[in-house]
């Protein structure tokens, strides 16, 4: 799974953080939610997902990888 942020969304509530620390953190500047590993590792998974069920304007986007064709 990846996650990003969609900047221009973001209120800088603070959700993600708080459920998810270890995949996001805010920046100093404005508040702004900032990824600190797009790759997310199997066992911050359910946290980055609740994170993004929670953020109040929709601002984390998450992908999941496909597997590679005839791997």
């Amino acid at each position: 799974m990846k996650v990003s942020i969609a900047a221009e969304r973001c209120i800088g509530a603070g959700n993600c953080v708080e459920v998810a620390s270890r995949v996001f953190t805010q920046s100093d500047k404005d508040g702004i939610a900032v990824v600190l590993k797009e790759d997310v590792p199997p066992e911050d998974q359910d946290a980055v997902e609740q994170a993004a069920d929670i953020c109040p304007v929709g601002a984390i986007l998450l992908s999941r990888a496909q597997a590679a064709a005839g791997a």
